[in-house]
């Protein structure tokens, strides 16, 4: 009883965990983008500000559906052969439920609604330097090609993602063992080894 108990809770407690931490993030990533991007005065650089969101949601996209894609055989011939990360990539494609919801829709999300208010207010500010008064179709085309740079990259990305699952995830293993390794303790990878299907 108390392991089915222990079963049932687990998705409830990961729902909690996620809603916690995609709090956290939003507040966070909102708060730092939005203090750099009304802090710089160029136009160009307020713009790159909003790209890396752009891009930081595509990539973070790109590697949830990796994780959910990938085939763990090839994985499990690298950790075979003690390939670096390859124990740790096995783990997320073995979690890749949990890591797939972080990155699409933790990540992801927040990105796109981060991207979407850094796009109001680089339009606000235009406007309050009478820019878009001269020029009115400037907002249509910067809302449009913010769009159009999320939707494309994001098609791009899925394309990659299903095309090289395993070398992504195997890549983002790696990345995140490297920071892993500078923080007091496993935040990542708690329980690297998970049991041997049967």
């Amino acid at each position: 009883m108390g392991q089915n108990t222990d079963k049932n809770s687990s998705p409830m407690r990961w729902g909690v965990t996620i809603t916690i931490w995609t709090f956290i993030l939003s507040v966070l990533v909102s708060l730092v983008s939005q203090t750099i991007f009304n802090s710089v005065q160029s136009f160009i650089v307020a713009l790159c500000v909003l790209l890396i969101i752009v891009i930081t949601g595509i990539l973070f996209d790109m590697i949830g559906i990796a994780a959910a894609a990938a085939d763990e055989v090839p994985i499990l011939a690298k950790a075979a052969k003690k390939t670096p990360g390859a124990r740790e990539a096995l783990y997320i494609i073995r979690n890749a439920d949990r890591f797939s919801n972080f990155c699409n829709d933790v990540v992801g999300d927040i990105s796109g609604i981060v991207s979407g208010v850094l796009s109001a207010l680089l339009v606000l500010r235009l406007f309050g330097s009478n820019f878009i008064a001269q020029n009115p179709t400037v907002s249509i085309v910067a809302t449009g090609f913010v769009s159009a740079v999320t939707v494309g990259g994001k098609a791009l990305g899925k394309t990659v993602a299903i095309t090289h699952a395993a070398e992504i995830v195997l890549l983002f293993a790696r990345f995140l063992t490297k920071i892993e390794a500078v923080l007091p303790g496993k935040v990542f990878f708690r329980n690297a080894l998970p049991p041997k299907r049967k």
